[in-house]
């Protein structure tokens, strides 16, 4: 099984349990993707010192992405309605936050380009 049919297993629910997994799997990817664009935030601002800033905003982005992925390939694959105890409700809390985490880290690649423009 490759990676990508992984994935898509796994939002459906199908690899390791109920109807819930997938979406569990994309909450728990958007909220890391939130958590990376936060730290990127604040190693731009100053208050972190290690790492880079565009590795941070770059991965960001990425799990961000992914994190929203999951959550719509879920949303299109699972079966009734909100309630019904298939994860709908946390598939469509996790959109947002992939999006969250997508725009702090493009937020920080802005920031981080336009600092680099004004220095030349």
């Amino acid at each position: 099984m490759n990676a990508t049919q992984t994935l898509i297993a796994a939002a459906d629910g199908g690899v390791i349990g109920d109807g819930r997994t997938g979406a569990n799997l994309a909450l728990g990817v958007g909220l890391l993707g939130v958590v990376l664009g936060w730290l990127a935030l604040s190693r731009f601002g100053g208050r972190i010192r290690f790492g880079t800033v565009r590795t941070a905003a770059v991965s960001a982005i990425a799990v961000g992405l992914a994190g929203t992925f999951l959550a719509v390939l879920h949303l299109a694959t699972s079966d009734g309605g909100p309630g019904t105890g298939n994860g709908q409700v946390g598939a469509v809390l996790a959109v947002p936050l992939g999006l969250v985490a997508m725009a702090f880290g493009a937020r920080v690649l802005t920031r981080a380009s336009g600092g680099a423009q004004a220095r030349r």
